[in-house]
């Protein structure tokens, strides 16, 4: 298409839900509290993560990885969405959008690999628990951490670079609450197949990849856990694997509805509410569903909190979630 006729896009409006202005303040409001609790929930699991010995392990060490991605992620998204709520403009620059891109989808991915290693951890420890120590050794587990960030990363700038660098010919109207590639890509007018074709490629390696692993790790995780002779030992084993594993559905349900449906099925309401979902809810439930509700996590809480001249006000916070 030719685009000499039209002017370079040096912004975008983002107008997502813009029809449903009474829906877009409860959104605020949740989301913001939401927001609160994200930033409390996960960082509060990364400073007794640092500060107990007990949780130098590896399976820490990736819920420390995971909750650092998660306050990233969220605060890269929620509190533009939130000032998009409020403002009459609604217009984000087109270096800020960029970077708004390759920021969520960054992490995104990043947390796709990172899922699927905590699950190969929780396939070590439960089938070779003998061995657990020597072969989740910290330079294996560190540097399986910092790959799924590497990957994650690449990813993001490839994909971020390829769509900026297409013509927008003046459409800068985004229907969408953040720049979200998909409805980016809606608004180039020229040919976006190589764009389709990578994204394609890149949801098989970092969804479907990474998805399939976690679910034959746990084929084995079940056959061992169904050998166990001991009930307590069951249901301590289950109890850690269900966690991670109803982590895995919320992140990896929202992912594949978003990336993987079939255009015909497509729907603008439904993608901006799953996109929340997936940028807020997700992260928000993990400390508690993963880690807040796990014995040795909450007693290293109360040992961190009773050291602070507020523990008294937090023992009672932490022994609510």
């Amino acid at each position: 298409m030719e685009t000499g006729n039209y002017s370079a896009v040096t912004e975008f409006f983002l107008v997502g839900l813009s029809q449903y202005p009474e829906l877009q303040l409860f959104l605020l409001v949740l989301c913001l509290i939401m927001y609160v609790i994200i930033l409390l929930g996960n960082s509060l699991l990364i400073i007794i993560s640092i500060l107990d010995s007990r949780l130098h392990t590896p399976m820490y060490f990736f819920l420390g990885n995971l909750s650092f991605l998660d306050i990233c992620y969220t605060s890269s998204s929620i509190p533009p969405v939130l000032i998009i709520f409020r403002s009459e403009r609604k217009s984000i620059s087109f270096v800020g959008c960029a970077l708004q891109m390759v920021v969520s989808l960054g992490l995104g991915s990043t947390e796709c690999v990172l899922l699927a290693v905590m699950a190969y951890d929780r396939y070590v420890a439960i089938c070779n628990p003998l061995r657990y120590p020597i072969i989740m050794s910290r330079v294996l587990y560190v540097h399986m951490a910092a790959w799924s960030w590497i990957i994650g990363c690449l990813n993001s700038l490839a994909q971020t670079v390829l769509t900026m660098v297409l013509p927008f010919c003046g459409n800068n109207i985004i229907d969408h609450l953040t720049c979200e590639i998909l409805a980016l890509l809606k608004l180039v007018c020229a040919d976006i197949s190589t764009n389709v074709l990578i994204m394609t490629v890149a949801s098989i390696v970092l969804l479907m990849i990474p998805l399939l692993l976690i679910f034959i790790s746990y084929v084995f995780i079940l056959s061992s856990i169904l050998r166990i002779n001991s009930a307590e030992g069951r249901t301590k084993a289950f109890s850690t694997c269900s966690a991670h594993l109803t982590v895995v559905i919320l992140f990896y349900g929202s992912a594949l509805f978003m990336y993987m449906k079939p255009k015909s099925k497509d729907t603008k309401v439904s993608d901006e509410i799953i996109g929340l979902s997936y940028g807020v809810v997700t992260p928000m439930l993990n400390p508690i569903i993963y880690s807040l509700r796990n014995k040795e996590v909450k007693e290293a809480v109360k040992k961190v909190l009773s050291k602070n001249p507020l523990s008294s006000v937090l023992s009672e916070v932490s022994n609510c979630m």
